[in-house]
């Protein structure tokens, strides 16, 4: 064997141009596992923040419900009623939301507004002075949870004026 021939290969028989194309091979695959196992990392750090975040929704869902049952409760109330039980009602129902504020939650603002179906949900529709698509009666309170839709708000939306076909 001659001695060109004894640098130009390797102990195991490979030639070098085969061994560079081998770690060439081998430094892409670990480039890509190592841009993956990043990726992986970044979505356990948000699914872990999402959790945290949004992770007590049912539970605001049945909170909404109770805050709801407050507010039926005192606006149904016989003009009798004591009213220091009134004013009582109504400071549990600020602490609710006081409460759920402090989670996130906050209340969607309906009347005034121009219906949004990413908000609102449509029940009734009537002839009023407002213009058309305008919110004029909220049937049942909206939330969002961080920006969230939790629940749409129930609403009335004005078709504008016009002959009421009812009168």
């Amino acid at each position: 064997m001659s001695e060109t021939q004894i640098q130009s290969e390797t102990p195991d028989g490979a030639a070098p141009q085969d061994l560079e194309l081998q770690l060439k091979e081998k430094e892409s695959k670990y480039l890509y596992l190592y841009a993956d196992f990043e990726n992986f990392k970044k979505r356990a750090v948000k699914e872990r923040s999402d959790l945290l975040k949004y992770g007590w929704e049912n539970a605001g869902r049945e909170l909404v419900g109770i805050v709801d049952n407050l507010e039926r409760a005192i606006s149904h109330a016989p003009a009798d009623t004591d009213p220091t039980l009134l004013a009582g009602l109504k400071m549990v129902l600020q602490q609710f939301y006081t409460a759920l504020e402090k989670q996130g939650i906050k209340r969607v603002i309906a009347v005034g507004k121009s219906f949004d179906p990413l908000l609102h949900e449509a029940v009734e529709s009537v002839f009023s002075d407002q213009p058309s698509g305008a919110v004029i009666k909220e049937h049942t309170s909206g939330f969002t949870l961080h920006g969230r839709l939790l629940r749409p708000a129930r609403v009335a939306v004005s078709q504008g004026a016009g002959a009421d076909p009812q009168t």
